[in-house]
């Protein structure tokens, strides 16, 4: 493919594992519950010699590709664990490794548990938060009100930890700290109401909302997921939540997922990997300084991110090298053949890579829920074409009218 000139896409996400412990113990979790367990023999830590080879080795990258801006995603486990005074060395090593000429975006994904006033002042100083060209800033997982969160982001002991998320959220969105809130996560759980979640996450005024289908795969699929294609009950949820969207006159929060098929649809092009065929420009770097695909590829089996790569000896580009990497970032040559011909496959792009797993044929399938996402797009389609309808235009399939539904995307 080199000979033949396809040119890899650098990377420009940086998602470093700073700490890989947590301290609840949702039963979805991908990392803890499911097929990768290497987490149980690497440390707790990034310790400040794997801090400093990873900012050398994001600035060599940078540099060579002419970056002028890269994220730095702060992990973990929980990344709140590793405490303040780490997580602003590791934010002070990259800015200095990469120097002026790059900027580096900040962003944090959290349970929020541990998200005090301290650490909120400590991301303000450190200006977590600046560069709202890529919505950066602290991310909190919620799966809606208290007994749907409950149901399975409980610690250890089996206490939830809802109260202590609203707490945090009450800090997070105060005036002081607003500008750092970046949005909610949430896990779909088909036990819980679908517009009674959304509504429950609305509460908080999140400027994004990202709703997560659990990780699976057809050799582990997610609850409720069966082979019967005739059954969608993802697809289902997820409708109940996309009408209560798409139909207030003003739009009260973006959520990504229908924002992005909306913009696949009229043309554009997806900017993460739950949909679309956009290449992959992330890279995770673990607690030990081991270079790693995707994280959620845990979930498939184990050892399935691992490169051999590490930041002490290896450099970013090495990774291109991988057929690992390229065949995340090639588009429809990596797709599976029913995902060529199918109608929908360049919205849907064949589904997160992590969801394509099978045991004996590997990622070379579609999504899991790939009968879910059919029917969802599907719905999303019909509901766009009857918005264009109304100003005498037909959705054919690769031409924009982004601006047409601008209010809905922006």
């Amino acid at each position: 493919m080199i000979a033949s000139g396809w040119q890899p896409t650098p990377f420009r996400q940086f998602i470093l594992k700073i700490h890989s412990r947590c301290d609840l113990a949702c039963s979805y979790c991908y990392m803890y519950e499911m097929a990768d367990q290497s987490w149980r023999s690497r440390p707790r830590h990034m310790s400040p010699e794997t801090v400093t080879a990873t900012a050398a080795r994001i600035a060599e990258h940078a540099h060579a590709h002419d970056l002028t801006s890269v994220e730095l995603i702060l992990h973990g486990g929980e990344p709140l664990l590793a405490g303040p005074e780490s997580i602003r060395r590791i934010v002070t090593a990259v800015r200095s490794a990469v120097g002026s000429g790059v900027r580096v975006d900040v962003s944090l994904q959290t349970n929020a548990t541990l998200l005090t006033s301290a650490y909120l002042t400590l991301f303000d100083e450190l200006r977590v938060g600046v560069g709202v060209g890529v919505g950066v800033g602290v991310g909190v997982s919620l799966d809606g009100d208290e007994r749907m969160h409950d149901r399975s982001r409980r610690d250890a002991a089996g206490k939830g930890s809802h109260s202590a998320v609203v707490e945090a959220l009450d800090r997070l969105t105060a005036p002081r700290f607003r500008h750092l809130f970046r949005g909610l996560l949430c896990t779909v759980d088909l036990r819980n109401d679908p517009v009674g979640a959304y509504e429950a996450l609305l509460g908080f005024a999140p400027p994004t909302i990202d709703f997560l289908l659990p990780h699976g795969n057809w050799s582990e699929p997610p609850p409720g997921r069966t082979t019967d294609e005739t059954v969608t009950p993802y697809a289902d949820w997820l409708i109940a939540v996309f009408d209560r969207w798409y139909g207030t006159p003003a739009e009260p929060v973006k959520v990504r997922l229908f924002g992005e098929i909306i913009h696949l649809l009229l043309g554009g092009r997806s900017a993460s990997e739950q949909i679309g065929l956009s290449p992959a420009a992330m890279v995770v770097i673990e607690t030990d300084g081991e270079i790693e695909q995707s994280d959620l590829l845990k979930s498939a089996f184990e050892g399935a991110p691992a490169t051999g790569l590490h930041v002490g000896r290896d450099s970013f580009d090495d990774l291109f090298l991988l057929p690992s990497t390229a065949v995340r970032q090639i588009g429809e040559l990596a797709l599976a053949p029913e995902c060529v011909s199918c109608p929908v496959g360049r919205i849907c792009g064949g589904g997160l890579y992590a969801h394509r797993y099978r045991a004996g044929s590997g990622f070379a399938n579609p999504s899991v829920y790939c009968a879910d996402l059919l029917c969802l797009i599907g719905h999303i389609r019909a509901a766009v074409q009857r918005t264009m309808n109304k100003r005498g235009r037909f959705l054919p399939p690769g031409l924009g009218y982004f601006k047409i539904l601008k209010t809905y995307i922006d």
